[in-house]
């Protein structure tokens, strides 16, 4: 392991410590880079994005696409934690802390907005993140590949019928163009420059090929780095105006995210599963598509929302938290037989 992956928590807290210093001290800059979206995608985030999971799409290997057929448990497990479990445990839990547990601090109407923002989050199955836990896994990049693409077109069709369900509202207007230009910038576009750079790469023999992913591998870690200061950078302002909200809003989502790792990764190690299938699988079911939420937050209940704030400090604990699993799935990949 490298410097970076060796002290990667370190440099994840002195990221987040730094994201909030800069936000604070350079508003203006931030709220202008903060404005450089497309479809409620920042673009700035999104090109950092793109960095991280590029090098992942190069080991992608479409021969054995075929292969993934032949063991389908791990696409299996994540289809049921996302689209059968995940919604309705986010729901429920968001339930029990703002109408119970929070019911004397937070104001009723305040707690139901919170709860949506939530629902919204455990609707939305992450598209572009999980490629970067997965590398971090040393999960397999065709195998993790076949499960974000099968979750997004599950997506097309299942998130505004459940959305609406657990909201009680009628009709959602899923925000076509956050879900098109999410999938095109992080799966599509990446996929095709990474199969483009591997045939380069392979016509060089396959020497070529392993020297290029030892070589890009700091890139992703670098990237992820960026990416926190970043998020926390344009949140800044939000984080020190109401860091009681930010703090109960992430308690419920902190046990909703712990506890579906949990429950997926003892399913994965019952199932049998590779462990290079597994991690990813529980990553996906684990980890959400924070700029869908957001979109759809902002569209039904306003920018300066509960629902709204809630989504956002989706995105802001997501990161360590889902690195934090990254470090419990590789000390524990003894579980699945893998050295």
């Amino acid at each position: 392991m490298g410097v970076f992956e060796r002290y990667l928590s370190l440099w994840v807290a002195i990221g987040i410590v730094a994201g909030v210093a800069l936000g604070s001290v350079f508003p203006g800059f931030f709220s202008a880079v903060a404005a450089l979206e497309w479809a409620r995608v920042n673009l700035p985030v999104a090109v950092l994005i793109w960095l991280m999971i590029f090098p992942m799409m190069v080991q992608v290997d479409f021969a054995s696409v075929k292969d993934v057929g032949k063991d389908p448990k791990g696409l299996f497990l994540t289809l049921a934690i996302n689209w059968l479990i995940k919604p309705f445990t986010m729901a429920a839990i968001g339930v029990l802390f703002f109408h119970y547990i929070f019911a004397g601090i937070v104001e009723p109407e305040t707690a139901n907005e919170y709860i949506a923002g939530m629902i919204l989050l455990g609707v939305a199955p992450c598209t572009a993140m999980v490629f970067i836990w997965s590398h971090l896994t040393r999960g397999d990049a065709t195998y993790t590949l076949v499960q974000v693409s099968v979750n997004d077109l599950i997506m097309v069709v299942a998130f505004a019928p459940i959305a609406g369900l657990l909201l009680g509202v009628t009709d959602i207007a899923v925000p076509w163009e956050t879900l098109l230009l999410s999938v095109g910038l992080y799966v599509v576009l990446p996929l095709v420059a990474g199969m483009l750079v591997r045939r380069h790469l392979l016509g060089r023999g396959a020497d070529a090929l392993d020297n290029f992913l030892h070589r890009s591998k700091p890139l992703s870690i670098v990237g992820l780095l960026a990416t926190i200061v970043v998020l926390f950078a344009l949140q800044a302002e939000r984080i020190l105006a109401e860091p009681l909200a930010i703090v109960l809003i992430a308690i419920p989502l902190l046990i909703q995210t712990y506890g579906i790792f949990a429950l997926a990764y003892w399913a994965a190690h019952k199932l049998k599963l590779r462990h290079q299938v597994a991690a990813p699988a529980c990553m996906i079911a684990t980890s959400n598509f924070f700029e869908l939420a957001v979109a759809v937050a902002i569209s039904l209940f306003g920018l300066h929302s509960g629902a709204a704030l809630a989504t956002v400090v989706g995105v802001l604990v997501e990161v360590p938290v889902m690195l934090s699993l990254v470090a419990f799935a590789n000390r524990t990949r003894h579980w699945f037989g893998d050295a």
